[in-house]
């Protein structure tokens, strides 16, 4: 598991406690169940209504993807590749139709199926590159609920202290009320920002960054199988894929 995400909101969360504390405020004075209630149901709500039902039935799969998926290292993809590579180059194409029961990325090992089953290359570079914009489409539909709550949450927020001010103007009568139902009128603005700037659009960006770092590695995949099936010579498969790796990943591994 990647700790960035959660490592992220950690931080920013005990940050906000300690500013509270040096403040001399008690944390639990702003657990209030009626704000909390209006933004986080208030915002899931108005994200829901913005898209179509799929996507909001999905968001703890994406929340679960967020926090639990760790791209793997692109050298240790092209190091995989490079050993398919030798493999067929040695023993021909068909010779990998047992190399590929032990490989465990699932998108590599289709690529292989199909390039052993004689797949056209044109044509197989085509299915597979389909497949990639499908998963970037699906990926984008993921991260936009999320992107939509943080835009939604603060207004959440803004519309509970206007309902709570009103109630505030309603009881004018009784000053001894007016200091705590002013304050707690401000959490739900607070809980509406920080919710929109802590959780919802971090992971936002995060299910995007992900998205971002997978399609790269399968397109860096397409590659490798474009090579195997044409019998390009094992050190050139190598040097062409380090060159689609990122600097700091091909630097890493050169010094190793």
């Amino acid at each position: 598991m990647d700790p960035a995400t959660l490592a992220g909101i950690g931080i920013a969360v005990v940050s906000m406690l300690a500013m509270m504390l040096l403040e001399g405020a008690d944390p639990m004075s702003i657990m209030l169940p009626a704000p909390l209630i209006l933004v986080f149901g208030g915002t899931f709500g108005v994200a829901m209504a913005g898209g179509v039902l799929r996507d909001s039935l999905g968001i703890g799969k994406q929340i679960q993807r967020a926090i639990k998926s760790k791209p793997v290292p692109g050298t240790e993809l092209v190091e995989s590749i490079v050993k398919l590579a030798e493999r067929a180059r040695r023993e021909g194409l068909l010779a990998l139709e047992d190399a590929i029961k032990e490989v465990e990325e699932p998108f590599l090992r289709r690529g292989l199926e199909l390039a052993i089953d004689g797949t056209d290359p044109e044509e197989l570079r085509e299915i597979l590159e389909a497949e990639v914009e499908a998963k970037r489409k699906a990926d984008k539909s993921g991260a936009k609920i999320f992107t939509d709550m943080g835009g939604y949450a603060p207004t959440i927020g803004i519309i509970g202290t206007v309902i709570s001010l009103v109630l505030v103007l309603e009881n004018l009568s009784d000053p001894s009320k007016l200091g705590h139902m002013i304050g707690a009128a401000f959490v739900a603005t607070l809980w509406g920002v920080f919710s929109a700037n802590v959780i919802w659009l971090p992971i936002g960006n995060r299910l995007k960054r992900l998205s971002e770092l997978e399609c790269a590695q399968m397109e860096l995949t397409i590659e490798g199988i474009a090579n195997i099936q044409a019998g390009t010579n094992p050190r050139l498969v190598s040097q062409k894929l380090r060159s689609l790796l990122p600097p700091g990943e091909a630097e890493e591994k050169k010094a190793a």
